[in-house]
């Protein structure tokens, strides 16, 4: 099978007490995994099997709907597990600290406005700061397991943050306080390892 469940990097109690234990390894286990086993069942014996994750997802067929689900859940959550961490994360500083300022006006107003972004969003989906080629930042939302790599998705750009929307993410301990879940986010973000996928597409 050519994609596998990757690691954390750190324990499922790790980011506790702002996302438990139970839901990291579930999220982790069940629903990850289970976006990766059907991606891999769609894909087989196509010429996609050969094919690299962001290749399928740029290239898709947006009525591919097995491919489009699975290949987004994979790829969505692949993003979040690395832009999340325990310890060592960093500040918003540098060339990503400067297009944000640029394009919100102030670190404050863009955390309001990706929050607004991620409450927003009727039903399940996701948030995501994106880059352009060129270095401009852009808040958008998209739904179900969408993100702006696919074709015709709405913000475009490449997502360097996203959070996860979907009820699996924090029903456990939040239940339907979505905006205490959004909130706690920022203490988890790893912004050493955004600015890298910031510089790696702004150059």
């Amino acid at each position: 099978m050519p994609f596998s469940l990757p690691s954390l990097g750190y324990a499922y109690d790790a980011l506790e007490p702002h996302i438990d234990a139970r839901t990291m390894e579930i999220h982790h286990t069940k629903h990850h995994q289970a976006y990766i086993t059907n991606l891999n069942n769609a894909i087989a014996g196509t010429e996609l099997e050969n094919q690299s994750l962001e290749d399928i997802l740029k290239g898709l067929d947006m009525n591919n709907m097995a491919v489009r689900n699975n290949g987004g859940g994979h790829w969505n959550h692949s993003l979040f597990w690395e832009i999340l961490q325990p310890n060592d994360k960093g500040v918003l500083s540098g060339p990503l600290k400067d297009a944000v300022l640029a394009a919100y006006g102030s670190q404050e107003s863009f955390v309001e406005k990706f929050n607004a972004a991620a409450m927003t969003r009727f039903g399940s989906g996701w948030a995501w700061l994106c880059v352009h080629t060129g270095g401009a930042v852009e808040i958008c939302s998209t739904p179900n397991q969408d993100n702006s790599i696919m074709p015709g998705v709405g913000c475009g750009g490449t997502p360097i943050l996203g959070l996860d929307v979907w009820e699996h993410a924090y029903y456990l301990h939040y239940q339907n306080r979505r905006a205490d879940y959004v909130a706690s986010f920022w203490n988890l973000v790893n912004w050493n390892v955004v600015e890298k996928k910031y510089l790696a597409v702004a150059g």
